[in-house]
């Protein structure tokens, strides 16, 4: 019995150096996406997990600006970064944390609201300004400094005051309510869910996924859309560039999602994996597009030729 009792010792420790060492053998993928990406990315994360069990895969949301500066300026490990505007991720090129960058998605403003919402009966496609701006009402918007769809915000209602012909309107609904402005706009939902806010601006995927009620905006200036490009583009916003006494203007345009894998990518195959995986027709885009946004894959960006090998079909010249 006492030799059985000195076995049992000498082997306990080996079976959890083992399944130690089993744990170990996990791969962990590291992606720091949108807030407005959280439910596809979880999506296709879990999707992808389930073909590939030793990889575990750690999403972070936070807003592309605020997602960009973790890895230029905090220097943390990221082995996929996925941004609302593809802009951002050229801002990481143009500082040399990475060399190319995938469009794959867009997206369109819209004003969302639930049934509680004050003044809901009464908003619609040209009073919506009036509403926003009454003293009965609260709306929220997010920070333009850390997440794309808060200068998409301020251009969207720039361009509304041309739109509607109402000289004063940005400056009016950009100093109301300035209270609830928030780091990305998906934080922006719990207010609207606990009657702080009425409205808020946000993406239409996101309206879709959390079940909202939305009102669509024009064409002209939901920036959604390549026919109106030139409009789009007579208005600008400035945002807090690589240093906080740095201001960069960012011009309107179409919004577009783009995507790419740090040059200091910690597990760079599996990186290269999962992005093709997500990139694909049936796997990742067939996800988001359920989930409310239009897949634009192959788009051509002018990295091309830095695009690794394996993700060089989801792109053009």
């Amino acid at each position: 019995m006492r030799k059985i009792k000195f076995l049992l010792l000498l082997i306990a420790p080996l079976v959890v150096l083992q399944c130690h060492s089993g744990r170990s053998k996990q791969k962990e993928l590291i992606v720091f996406h949108a807030g407005s990406l959280s439910l596809p990315m979880k999506a296709a994360a879990d999707s992808f997990m389930k073909l590939h069990p030793d990889v575990r895969i750690l999403l972070e949301a936070a807003g592309s600006m605020e997602c960009a500066r973790k890895i230029s300026e905090l220097h943390k490990p990221c082995d996929l970064f996925v941004s609302s505007d593809y802009k951002v991720v050229e801002m990481l090129i143009d500082q040399g944390f990475a060399t190319w960058c995938i469009p794959f998605a867009s997206n369109e403003m819209v004003i969302a609201y639930h049934d509680k919402s004050r003044l809901a009966d009464r908003i619609n496609g040209s009073s919506w300004p009036s509403v926003l701006l009454s003293k009965e009402v609260a709306f929220g918007r997010s920070d333009e400094n850390s997440d794309p769809c808060g200068y998409r915000t301020i251009m969207t209602i720039r361009l509304a005051e041309d739109l509607y012909h109402r000289p004063g309107l940005a400056d009016s609904l950009l100093a109301k309510d300035v209270k609830h402005i928030r780091p990305k706009e998906v934080d922006l939902i719990a207010l609207l869910e606990a009657n702080v806010i009425d409205y808020l601006f946000i993406y239409k995927s996101v309206a879709q996924q959390h079940g909202l009620n939305y009102l669509e905006l024009p064409a002209a200036i939901n920036l959604s859309s390549k026919e109106y490009e030139s409009v789009y583009s007579r208005v600008s916003v400035e945002v807090v560039g690589s240093t906080p006494d740095a201001r960069v203007a960012l011009t309107g345009e179409p919004m577009v999602y783009g995507l790419t894998i740090p040059r200091n990518a910690p597990n760079f195959d599996i990186a290269v994996q999962f992005t093709a995986f997500f990139l694909s027709e049936n796997s990742g885009m067939r996800i988001l597009s359920a989930m409310g946004q239009t897949p634009i894959i192959p788009t051509s960006t002018k990295t091309y030729n830095y695009i690794p090998q394996a993700l060089r079909a989801f792109a053009t010249p």
